[in-house]
Formats: C-alpha cells, structure tokens, sequence
C-alpha cells in the first residue's frame, strides 16, 4: 500500500517537478541606439505570454527571468524611436540578443529632443565627470579637476599648472581631446598645462586603455575626452552661469554659457560660453608664495543644423592664459641653488600680490572645428571633420626691468587636421568604424628673443588609415582594430651661425583587442590588450639649452628610437542597489621608454643658475591597479573610497624611474539632510587624502623625495528651486587644517611647499 501510494505521488509530482525545473529560464539583452551604439537607459521590454517585463539599465542591458520553455513575444518600446517585436524561441539556454533602435522622426509636445553625440566606443576602462561630480570641480584647471578619477593625477610646476597623468603616463602619451578634435600645443613641456577651459564641458570623460588605433600615436596612455552638451533641435533656451571665489591667492572666477535653439528652423542650434579667472600669490601654511598669479579669458561657441540624413557643426574656441612662474624657482648662482633646495622654501616669506612679473608664461591657444555627418542609408554614415587650431607660447625669463615684454621662448604652432571616416551599423550583432586621419604642423620661432632657441623649427605630417569591428550579443560586447601611421618630421635652425637640418621618417602598425561580459545585471568584467607607439618629440631629440618655463636646462638625443608598447587593462565593476565598486589592474611593458632625468649637474649663466636634466631611453615595465568605490550605509550616510597603486621600473638598470606618483588613497562619507524623495543635493562630505612617500626614487635626485601627508577636506552643496530656475550653493574647504606638504609629482617641490588651506565658495545659477 505505501508502495503505491509512493509510486501515485511520483506520477503526480514528476510533471510538476519538470515544469518547475523549465521555468528558470531567462531572456537577456541589450538596447543600443541604431545609429551609432550608444547604450539606451530606461526602455521598455515587455513579455506578452509571460505579463512582465523589464527597464534597461544605463549600460542597455535587461534581464527578465523566471520563463518557462516556449515561445514569447518580446516588444520593446523607447520614446522616439521605432517599437520592435522579436519572436522568441526558449529551450534549455538562456536567450541572449543585442537589438538595435532606430530613431523616428516625431513632433512631440513638451518631449526634449537634442542633437546625438557618438558615444565612447571602446571595452576599455573608461571613467567620466558629469552632473554633480562635474559641479563640485568648477573653478579648478583641468588636471586638478581628473583627480577625482582614481588613477588619475597630476604632473604639476606649482600651483597654476597641472598636466593630468594616467597610470604614469603624461605629456605627449595622453591624448585630449576638444569636442572632438585633437588639442595640439607644445604639450611636450612639463610645465606646458593644457590649453583649455574645463567650464566648456557638460562632460569630461577619462579612457584608461591604451588608444592608439583609435586617435593616433600620441593616446598610447589614454584619452581625455572634453565635451559640450549636444546642441539642440528646436526652440530651446537655457543659460548657466558660475561665479567662484577662493581665499587663498583671493582668486575669483566667473563663467557663462548659453544654449538655444531656433523655432523657425527646425534642427538649428547655438552655444555660446565664456570664462574670466584672476588670482594672486597663493599661500602655504606660513608664506606667500611669490610671483605665482595668474590671469585666464576664455571664450567658445558652437553652431550646428541637423536633419534625418545631414548634420553640420561649426566650432571656435579660444584660450589665453598669462600666469607667473614661482621667483624662486630662478636663482642667481650655484650657492644660491644649493641652499634653496637645501632649506626646502623660500628664504622670505612674500606677500600678497595680483601683479605678474618675470617669470612667467603667455599662453594663446585657438581651435577651429568644421564637422559633417550623412546618412547614406540607415546603417552607413559618412563624417567629415577639419579642425585649424594656432598655438603661440610666450616665456619670459629674468632681465633687467621687472616685467620686461622680450620673451625668452617665443613658439608659434600652426595645426591641421582631416579625419574621414564611417560609421556601420546593423540589426545585427555587427558594427564599425573606418577612417583616414591626417595632421600637419609647422612649429616656429618667432625671431628677436636674443636666445638660442631650445627647439628647432619643424614640419610634421601624419598620415593614418585605421578600422574597428564590434560584435555585440546580449550580455557580451567583442571589439577588434587595426591601425597604421607614417610621420615625417624635418627640422631646421641655427647654432653658431650653422644652419643644422634632419629629416626623420617613423611608421608603425598598431592593435587592440577587447571584451566587455555582463556576468549579471550587477556585475560587468572588461579586458582590453593594445600595442601603443610614439615617435619621439622634437624636444627630446633636439633640446639644447634653458627652460625657462621649468627653471632647467634640457639635453635632447638626436638618436632616440620610437616608443612601443603594449598595455593589458582589464576592470571588474559592481553596481548595485547600495554600493558600487569598480577594481581596474594593468600591466604596460614599454619598449625604449623616453623619460627626462635629472643628472645631478648645474648650468651657470648670467641669468642664474638651473639645474640639468637630460632625456634618456630605457626599457620599462608599468603595472598597477586602481579601485573605486561607494556604499549607502542609511538613506542620509554614505561611504566613499579610491585609491591607485603604480609601479615603474627601469628593467635595464633594475632601478625606478622619476616623476611617478606615489601610492594614494581618497575616502570620505556624506550625509544628506534632504529625503531619499528629493531630487535636490543637499550635503556635507568630509573626506581625507592619504599620500605615501615616493620610495621607489632613480639613483638621483636632486632632494630625497618629500614625505607622506594627509589631508583633510570639507564640503557642502545645496540647491535651491527657484520656480523654473535653479540655484547650487557649494562651499569647499581644501586643506581643512593648513597642513605643510609636499607633493612628488610637483617640479617646486625642491623650492616650496604646496598649497595651505583654501576655502571655495561656489555658485551656480540656471535658468
């Protein structure tokens, strides 16, 4: 009897048991846009048979779960973009399937529609400044603003000037770009910051990976992306506008940008933005730095008209900087030298000052942009671009008369650039892009400074032809590519009455191949492996004389070979309800690495004494990791930490290279005094920046690298609804405890200490 009753319950169960078993299957995908890949967040996939569905995340991925085997009816709905429906077979697998939304043109009462930007193709790490994160940075030069990226830092000479780095790398190695063209100045110099106003971005977005197949040889350490916010396609007016004041060099900071769009005709947009910056000797815990202010005018305005097949953009920039370079980094004799370095800071405290004197640097920097995109069907699209940028650098050293207006270094750079290139996409799994690149420049001296120049005058011309392929499938993302360049550098200029000439020829095919896997919803994992090149640069072949800008004389060699390297990075990000983590890990073996080293000699002139540094070449291994991440401990609390660790070696003479950062680490907690229900910011952050000595130093130097430090820093924003308009209050406090520091990567460590406390008060109104 119970043998039966058993053997019942078996036959009963043994369906439902089985059915229950099919029922754990799932669908998983990802929505991007048709036209160029971009991930579309928040559209709508609905399961007929099954009666639920799912919302795409902000990387374009869903998963709905719990389906039984059979066939299901998938709808997929995002405004303003064409519905598909896909009939789905389940079987035993879990279905994996990438689809494509093409746009449609409607006219939608209250619905914002603006001109696309191409998104950030690549499987790389890739990091990006926006929205609040971006706020929170205004006011800061661009270097200083990338540091809230982990793995990001800075290469500074002083307060003023900061070159961003990026897993050690700097200077030509990192490539930024300026709403899409490719900002070309005399970046090769240490002390050269970037000709650009951080206030034009809505975004500022950081590739880790090596990118050289992408945009050239100069991305063999990555990308800086600055980009505007699309301009708009219909009757639209916004208006934002900044003011800044901070206590320490009394520095104040006023921007403006305004956006519209016209209503008669339909697809045309402006933008127009504007930026003003004074300060004055900033201060260190106990002394005014002297000669260390600065003045910035910047201005930049963008016009653009798009229709279903045509887009055209025009775009103007213009930069200009005049900012003093530290008195005392420039002494009179050798003794002079010794004891500044010795003692570690000026031997008078300063004063306040706005006035700017020699030395110091005159920046102008203009970018021209003519840009076209077509629609020759809806999967081809042809682009067009053509950027003009003019650079001249101005330095003036020490002469008689305080501010003498005869430079020492008078630089004019003439840049062009061609990029044509399409666009494929399909319904399909398939996308890509090829292109041709070409650049040309013509770097001069302009006569009269009475100094022999430190570089020649030169030519370049770049030619690159390049194509990528990307398969996407569901949670998966396979992307390959393919570069080759040629270069032709020829140099002239006169030493001793003797014109010296060389005419250099470079080429090199580089590489990449990436992967990006969503193992959950949560959970993503991306790897990327890249061969990277770089020519050497005109002033590490041919530097023959004084910096001025840098306080340092520099020997070039004329016999330096092309860097090559290839850079393995792979990143594991975590985003869920609560927390969010990212773990990135690189190795970056380079081939003949160009580094400039200092020889521990001195060079007397009348005027003053500099130390020497000399450019040399070695093999060398890069690895490190960088880790991010943050934590909701209640509604109101929250934890936030990154850090980066970086190693460097010199694998020929088993010792370290200079001027890498060293270990470093950032964490803080918030507190919101608003409702998890309020969309307004309203928050103090209290965080701390924990720097380790630099212990892995060359065999010179010329002072023992400075020791650990940690700072404290205090923050608060709030905003305010003000009817239509809104108005963001924040106030900052660096330096919270007027620590004494100083920082490895800064070149006036030898002659100052860094920064005391300053207090920032932001305000931001938009209407």
């Amino acid at each position: 009897m119970n043998k039966a009753l058993a053997l019942l319950l078996l036959i009963v169960l043994l369906p439902l048991w089985g059915t229950a078993q099919d029922c754990k299957l799932s669908i998983r995908g990802k929505i991007i846009h048709l036209e160029n890949n971009e991930p579309i967040e928040a559209a709508y996939i609905w399961i007929a048979e099954a009666k639920h569905g799912a919302i795409s995340d902000a990387n374009g991925n869903f998963l709905v779960k719990n389906l039984c085997k059979g066939t299901y009816t998938i709808s997929i709905q995002f405004l303003g973009h064409k519905t598909i429906k896909d009939t789905v077979e389940l079987n035993s697998n879990t279905f994996s399937k990438t689809y494509r939304l093409e746009d449609e043109s409607v006219n939608l009462a209250g619905v914002e529609i603006h001109g696309h930007r191409d998104a950030v193709q690549t499987t790389t790490s890739v990091s990006a400044l926006y929205g609040e994160e971006l706020l929170q940075t205004r006011g800061e030069n661009l270097g200083e603003s990338l540091k809230k990226v982990s793995g990001i830092t800075t290469f500074s000479t002083g307060n003023s000037i900061a070159k961003p780095v990026i897993h050690g790398m700097h200077s030509n190695r990192i490539m930024i770009m300026n709403n899409g063209i490719r900002l070309e100045g005399q970046q090769w110099g240490s002390e050269h910051a970037p000709e650009i106003d951080p206030f034009l971005a809505d975004e500022i977005t950081v590739v880790k990976g090596a990118e050289t197949v992408r945009y050239g040889p100069e991305a063999m350490g990555g990308v800086i992306l600055v980009n505007p916010a699309p301009l708009p396609t219909k009757k639209e007016s916004k208006t934002s506008l900044h003011l800044i004041g901070g206590t320490n060099g009394r520095m104040g900071n006023l921007a403006m940008a305004h956006v519209g769009g016209s209503e008669k005709i339909k697809g045309l947009g402006y933008r127009i933005q504007g930026s003003a910056k004074r300060a004055g000797n900033v201060q260190s815990p106990d002394y005014f730095q002297r000669n260390t202010g600065l003045s910035e005018y910047n201005f930049s305005g963008s016009l653009g008209y798009s229709t279903s097949k045509l887009g055209v953009e025009a775009y103007y920039s213009y930069f200009n900087t005049n900012l003093g370079i530290l008195t005392d980094s420039h002494t009179g004799n050798l003794s002079d030298l010794e004891d500044i370095i010795e003692n570690g800071r000026p031997f008078t405290d300063g004063e306040f000052s706005y006035e700017i004197l020699n030395p110091r640097q005159k920046v102008k920097h203009q970018l021209a942009k003519l840009k076209s995109h077509y629609h020759i069907s809806e999967n081809w699209k042809l682009n067009f671009q053509y950027g003009f940028q003019k650079n001249n650098r101005q330095e003036f050293d020490k002469r008689r008369g305080e501010l003498n207006e005869k430079p020492s270094l008078d630089l004019e750079l003439f840049t062009n650039t061609f990029d044509v290139f399409v666009n494929h996409t399909h319904e399909n799994e398939f996308s890509g892009t090829w292109g041709v690149n070409f650049i040309q420049q013509a770097n001069s001296n302009i006569p009269g400074t009475g100094v022999t120049p430190l570089i020649p005058n030169y030519d370049m011309l770049n030619t690159g032809i390049y194509a990528m392929e990307k398969y996407s499938k569901g949670p998966l993302e396979l992307e390959v590519g393919l570069r080759y360049d040629f270069r032709n550098i020829s140099t002239a200029r006169y030493i001793d009455n003797e014109l010296e000439t060389a005419d250099l020829d470079y080429n090199n095919l580089s590489a990449f191949l990436g992967g990006l896997y969503h193992i959950t919803p949560d959970l993503t994992f991306n790897t990327n492996i890249g061969s990277a090149w770089r020519p050497p640069n005109v002033n590490e072949l041919f530097s023959q004389g004084l910096h001025h800008g840098a306080a340092a004389v520099e020997i070039g060699d004329a016999n330096l070979e092309t860097e090559k390297s290839l850079k393995w990075i792979n990143e594991l990000e975590f985003d869920g309800k609560k927390s969010h983590i990212e773990l990135t890990a690189y190795l970056n073996p380079i081939k003949d690495y160009i580094y400039l080293n200092p020889t521990g000699e001195t060079y007397v002139s009348l005027r003053g004494t500099f130390n020497v540094y000399e450019y040399l070449q070695a093999n060398a291994f890069f690895y490190g990791f960088d880790f991010a991440g943050s934590y909701e401990l209640t509604d109101k609390l929250s934890a936030y930490a990154k850090g980066s660790i970086i190693r460097a070696r010199n694998t020929d003479a088993d010792n370290y290279f200079p001027f890498i950062p060293s270990d470093r680490m950032d964490w803080g907690v918030a507190y919101s005094f608003a409702s998890a229900s309020d969309s307004k910011t309203n928050k103090l952050t209290l965080s701390n920046q924990l720097v380790a000595k630099q212990k892995r130093e060359p065999d010179f130097d010329l002072a023992p690298a400075p020791p650990a430090y940690a700072l404290f820093n205090l923050g608060y924003q709030k905003q305010f609804q003000l009817k239509e308009a809104k108005l963001n209050v924040g106030v900052q406090v660096q330096n919270l405890f007027n620590t004494s520091y100083k920082e490895y990567m800064n070149r006036f460590r030898y002659f100052t200490d860094d920064l005391g406390r300053n207090i920032l008060l932001k305000l931001n109104y938009e209407f």
